[in-house]
């Protein structure tokens, strides 16, 4: 139990850092560039975790069959990615409500505000997650059929994605813990959690696809169990941890569940949903267009198209794990800046995160550009004809990855802090129509008087970055976001 000349004098200093705009607790000690990175370095470390999670599927794919077996596989795993990613376009929404609502109450000193958030967001997640897990099982077979894969690769995507969808309610509640950590400033506690859902994936995956029955030879419904247990540990991790933590002292920030009001709490739903909702439409748009795109790619005239795509989006997934981390650890100072009533602190580590990002990225995209050979190889070993194939249908997509990676940061930084601010109908709008105009019509009418190729399809995503990066630098730098409410 804190003493009460100890309170008096947090509760002081406290009135001292609000009233000049700076921030509480060792964040308000530092410069404007040591809080970026001291606020990137976990996430960073964490993204590059939650990169693993998915690769090691991957990997362990390439090694499980050979030939058209591993072909069929590949594009399993390639739509098992893009399904994955609309199961968790609800929960991402209560995550950035969280993030966003969690950050303003830390920078305004409100604990008792961030403990509802965090509570509330818990709540929304779990309900939400269920019912995308459920929606997601129910029109599994209509999905899959939706995207003309081989009956092979069908068959793979079905068994894979009956067991991951069980993992949305889980992921809701992950999500919107490690989000309201991160809006405190806790970015070190996520990465160790992700390092255990890691170790855990990479184990019992593993042992599911290459050990004997009954333990093992499970193919890949081994890898979705592998994921799915491996998420649920670090639920429960993540939970025990906030159930532990202590009461905060005075209007210190720490998060913490016990005594919490589990009941459900309109006025903080109503919150969560109007800066979540329209990140949730924005996603479910950018899913559909995508899933649009993906299409043409299954139509091309060559098996195993689905599969170079999916090969390049995981060596461009690598690329951008600096923009989100510097993104998500910029939209926390944001926030947490317009809590304490400083835009200009706020503007200003925009501008520096940006430049952060831009410069790491482009030194990715350089290699890229240099070695594009060299990364496939990393991931898809040659061992057979169509393994050749795959390889050389990827190399060219690595090679343009390099070309689009500092239009690639530019978006990432700047919408991830624009969402964290608040300023999610902003985000959707120039994003759908920048999307809509060179991914859908763009592409359309090539296809209608042109020869579509992966290249192609893949030089149109390349236009539309470059496009909404302009956009994004405009929007940003005339700081109308700033005004936003959450």
């Amino acid at each position: 139990m804190a003493r009460p000349g100890k309170i008096i004098e947090a509760e002081q200093r406290s009135k001292i850092q609000e009233a000049d705009g700076s921030l509480a607790g060792r964040l308000g000690r530092m410069s404007l560039g040591r809080q970026v990175i001291s606020l990137a370095i976990w996430p960073l470390l964490e993204q590059i975790l939650s990169f693993m999670v998915n690769t090691v599927d991957l990997i362990l794919a390439t090694r499980m069959d050979d030939g058209d077996a591993r072909v069929a596989t590949m594009d399993a795993l390639a739509l098992g990615g893009y399904m994955m990613w609309l199961m968790m376009i609800l929960q991402g929404s209560v995550a950035t409500g969280v993030l966003a609502i969690i950050s303003r109450a830390a920078g305004a000193r409100k604990p008792g505000e961030a403990r509802e958030g965090l509570v509330q967001g818990i709540l929304a997640g779990l309900l939400l997650g269920t019912l995308s897990g459920l929606i997601i099982r129910l029109g599994l077979h209509q999905l899959i059929k939706a995207f003309g894969l081989s009956d092979a690769a069908a068959s793979d995507a079905f068994d894979y994605l009956s067991i991951l969808a069980w993992s949305c309610p889980i992921l809701g509640v992950f999500y919107a813990c490690t989000n309201a950590l991160r809006a405190i400033g806790d970015t070190r506690s996520p990465f160790f959690i992700m390092l255990i859902i890691n170790l855990s994936n990479v184990t019992l995956s593993a042992c599911f696809v290459f050990l004997d029955p009954p333990f093992g030879g499970m193919g890949i419904d081994g890898l979705a169990w592998g994921s799915l247990l491996a998420w649920f540990l670090g639920a429960a991790i993540v939970l025990i941890l906030l159930f532990r933590q202590k009461e905060p002292v005075s209007d210190e920030i720490t998060l913490t569940l016990r005594d919490a009001n589990w009941v459900p709490q309109r006025e903080m739903m109503t919150r969560i949903g109007r800066v979540g909702l329209p990140q949730g439409i924005e996603m479910l748009g950018m899913w559909l267009i995508h899933a649009y795109v993906l299409r043409f790619i299954t139509n091309l005239n060559f098996d195993g198209a689905l599969g170079a795509h999916f090969i390049a989006i995981r060596v461009e997934s690598l690329s951008f794990l600096p923009g989100f981390a510097i993104g998500t650890a910029t939209a926390t100072l944001v926030g947490q800046y317009l809590g304490a009533n400083n835009p200009a602190m706020a503007m200003k580590a925009l501008r520096t995160a940006w430049l952060f990002a831009l410069t790491l990225m482009s030194a990715f995209g350089a290699f890229f550009l240099i070695a594009p050979e060299v990364i496939v190889h990393l991931i898809l070993p040659e061992t057979d004809a169509q393994a050749s194939q795959l390889i050389a249908n990827a190399v060219p997509l690595v090679f343009i990855c390099g070309i689009f990676q500092p239009a690639l940061a530019t978006t990432i930084v700047l919408k991830t802090c624009l969402r964290g601010a608040g300023a999610t109908k902003t985000v959707m709008g120039w994003s759908f129509t920048c999307l809509i105009l060179v991914r859908v019509i763009g592409l359309t009418l090539f296809d209608h008087y042109g020869t579509l190729t992966l290249n192609v399809i893949w030089t149109f995503m390349t236009v539309d970055l470059f496009i909404q990066a302009a956009l994004f630098l405009v929007i940003a730098f005339k700081g109308k976001w700033l005004d936003a409410k959450v």
